[in-house]
């Protein structure tokens, strides 16, 4: 066994260790998101929704072309390039509930895609519908 002093261990150490990548990939993340949400806002003034229907129908566009571009396979490239910049909310919780439904064709219709369908996405939707109902419960017994 090779002793090393202190100060050969601390050059080695800086030799054989990889550059941290952080900056760049934090980088990427931040313009790739800022990329899907200025495309969520496109979507928006493009079509020129105003008022409450403005934001549901620009999110039922971005969870469309999530959902597609998952399908479609480009979601996956995209996301090894973004990284967290691929998680924006909208098109991410597409992608996460597509990714397991494209697997059903061995598995059948019922235990394939119905039950592939919600596993990643089947905790958000359970508990969304839930904080909907009590949020509802709390405004109708307001008096709203």
């Amino acid at each position: 066994m090779v002793k090393l002093t202190e100060k050969q261990y601390a050059e080695l150490y800086k030799r054989l260790t990889p550059r941290s990548r952080a900056w760049p990939n934090a980088l990427r993340a931040f313009v790739c998101g800022g990329a899907l949400c200025a495309l969520g806002e496109l979507i928006c003034r493009a079509w020129a929704f105003t008022g409450e229907d403005a934001g549901a129908w620009t999110s039922i566009s971005m969870i469309a072309l999530g959902a597609l571009a998952t399908a479609l396979g480009v979601y996956d490239s995209f996301a090894r390039f973004a990284g967290a910049g691929a998680l924006v909310p909208i098109t991410g919780f597409a992608n996460a509930a597509a990714s397991p439904a494209l697997e059903f064709k061995t598995e059948g219709m019922i235990t394939g895609l119905a039950a592939k369908l919600f596993t990643i996405a089947g905790p958000v939707v359970v508990y969304g519908t839930l904080a909907g109902t009590l949020y509802g419960a709390a405004l109708w017994a307001a008096g709203f």
